[in-house]
């Protein structure tokens, strides 16, 4: 079943979860907390999987795909309304590891799959570039390993373990919801305890 365009991703849906992190005792170090914020994050995952899987259907012409995209980018990358910081701070890490994916959907509509290397190498590539503080390269990397993950290739997650801290762990989380939303693109419900 597809959705109608505009209901891939909501703004209520996308409060829903604020709510629930302004409602919650947030402890970074909980495992409650990072449950959270995972299913928060997949939630997006599986909505940007539905609009890519529309746009392979047809059920979405290249420019209705990327609006759609576009329009939930915008929903979920918008400041949240906090005053706590520890809230806040949790929120962006989310936010942050989002963008790699909306970018790695509107890469796959625009331009498939890119075909120069594997996962692996590109997350190498990134952190290289990282490294040398080239961020817009780093993405650019993370982006295309979406590409392949968006394609059904495979990565090991565990990979961000073996990286600096820093963005590209972050997108490299991000590409694990992608990959999760992939292989089990059920909507997450925000009232699981």
């Amino acid at each position: 079943m597809s959705n109608q365009p505009g209901e891939y991703y909501t703004p209520e849906r996308w409060q829903n979860w604020l709510d629930r992190i302004d409602e919650e005792e947030l402890d970074p170090e909980d495992d409650d907390t990072a449950q959270l914020l995972w299913n928060m994050q997949d939630d997006t995952a599986i909505a940007v999987v539905k609009v890519v899987s529309d746009f392979e259907d047809e059920v979405l012409d290249e420019d209705g795909a990327l609006a759609e995209i576009e329009e939930m980018r915008e929903v979920v990358l918008a400041e949240p309304e906090f005053d706590d910081e520890q809230a806040l701070m949790l929120v962006d890490s989310v936010q942050t590891s989002l963008v790699c994916v909306f970018y790695a959907a509107e890469e796959y509509i625009v331009g498939g799959t890119a075909e120069e290397a594997g996962i692996g190498d590109y997350v190498s590539a990134a952190a290289d570039a990282e490294s040398e503080e080239d961020l817009d390269a780093a993405l650019s990397y993370c982006v295309q390993a979406g590409t392949l993950v968006i394609d059904g290739a495979e990565f090991d997650p565990a990979m961000a373990e073996e990286l600096e801290p820093g963005l590209v762990v972050q997108w490299v989380n991000g590409l694990d919801s992608l990959q999760t939303a992939m292989k089990d693109p059920e909507v997450v419900e925000e009232d699981d305890e």
